[in-house]
C-alpha cells in the first residue's frame, strides 16, 4: 500500500467550492506547503475551516476564499493575521465567526456522523445574534433548558502536517500538542497530510512511544506527500520552531502597496524548493527555536 503522491497531485483532486479543513494552530504546525500548493493553483471559492495563521491569511489575500468558519486567525506574537483583518475589515469573505469550544464541538459531530452537538458554549453572548443560522434546542430530559446546537462541520477534504509518515498513511505527531488535527482528519471525506520526515513503517514498530503518537488509523489519511520543512514559516515542534522574522516580514508586506504580490513572486511562484533556498535551506529552519508553550 503507498499512498505518497506529490504537492501538485494532492491539490490536483480538490475542487472549486469544496469545504476545506486545514490544521494545525495559528503558526503552529501547517501544512503550508500544501497551501502553497494551493495559492500557484487555480482553486476558488473555497470554504475554510481553520483554527487559523498564515494559512488563511494567504488564501484570503490570494481571492481563494469564498466562506471563512474560524475561531481566530492570529500569528501568536503577531495577534491578528495582517491579510486576513484586510479581507475581513473590506467584506471581502463569508464568515462564521465561532468560540474555539464551538470550533471543535462542530469537527466531532462531523466525525461522529451526528447532525449536531448541544452545548452551552455561546449561550449569552454574541455567537448567536452573528451566526443565525445556530439554533437552540430544548432538552429532553428534566433540565428543562434550551441548549445551543453547534452543527456537524463536515469537510471535504483535510491538510494537516505531520512530523513524520510512512507511505501506507500511518502519521506522527510528536511536537507538545496535536491540536484538533485528528478531528479534522475524522471530519474529512478526503485527507491529505505533508510529513516532514518519510520513514519506513517499522519506526513505529521500534518504540512503543512513537505508536503512542499515531492519533488516527491508516486508512483515514488518503494521501501522503514529503515535505522537509512543510510547515515553514510555522513551527514542527520538536524539529523547528516558527519563523519570527519570515512572519514580521510578511506582515509588514501587508502594509505596502505592492506587498502581497512582491510576496508571492518571491516566496510562492518560485516554486518549493526554490523556497526552502530563499528562507535560509532546511539546516536553517530546522535552527528556529521552538516556541513556549
Amino acid at each position: 500500500m503507498d499512498k505518497r503522491k506529490t504537492a501538485a497531485e494532492i491539490v490536483g483532486q480538490l475542487r472549486d467550492g469544496m469545504c476545506i479543513g486545514i490544521g494545525g494552530w495559528g503558526p503552529r504546525r501547517k501544512p503550508m506547503a500544501l497551501v502553497r500548493e494551493i495559492l500557484r493553483s487555480d482553486l476558488k471559492d473555497l470554504t475554510i475551516v481553520a483554527y487559523g495563521g498564515a494559512d488563511v491569511g494567504m488564501l484570503c489575500a490570494a481571492g481563494k476564499v469564498k466562506k471563512l468558519v474560524f475561531a481566530f486567525v492570529s500569528l501568536d506574537f503577531i495577534p491578528l493575521e495582517p491579510y486576513f483583518r484586510k479581507a475581513r475589515q473590506d467584506g471581502a469573505i463569508e464568515v462564521m465567526e465561532i468560540d474555539e469550544g464551538m470550533l471543535l464541538l462542530g469537527l466531532k459531530a462531523a466525525a461522529m456522523r451526528v447532525p449536531f452537538i448541544p452545548t452551552a458554549v455561546g449561550l449569552g453572548t454574541d455567537v448567536l445574534r452573528l451566526n443565525p443560522e445556530l439554533r437552540l434546542i430544548a432538552s429532553p430530559y428534566a433540565d428543562d433548558r434550551d441548549w445551543l446546537a453547534m452543527p456537524a462541520l463536515k469537510l471535504d477534504a483535510a491538510l494537516v502536517h505531520v512530523d513524520r509518515a510512512d507511505a501506507r498513511g500511518v502519521c506522527q505527531i510528536a511536537g507538545p500538542d496535536h491540536y484538533m488535527d485528528d478531528l479534522f482528519v475524522r471530519a474529512a471525506e478526503q485527507v491529505f497530510v505533508s510529513c516532514d520526515e518519510l520513514v519506513d513503517s517499522a519506526f513505529f514498530h521500534a518504540d512503543p512511544a512513537h505508536a503512542r503518537q499515531v492519533f488516527w488509523e491508516r486508512n483515514r489519511t488518503t494521501a501522503v506527500v514529503h515535505l522537509p520543512g512543510g510547515a515553514h514559516p510555522s513551527s514542527c515542534a520538536p524539529l523547528y520552531g516558527f519563523d519570527v522574522a519570515h512572519f514580521k516580514a510578511y506582515n509588514a508586506s501587508a502594509g505596502e502597496a505592492d506587498g502581497w504580490s512582491a510576496y508571492v513572486e518571491k516566496y510562492v511562484s518560485c516554486g518549493e524548493d526554490e523556497y526552502l533556498a530563499r528562507v535560509g535551506g532546511l539546516d536553517a529552519i530546522r535552527q528556529l527555536p521552538l516556541p513556549v508553550f
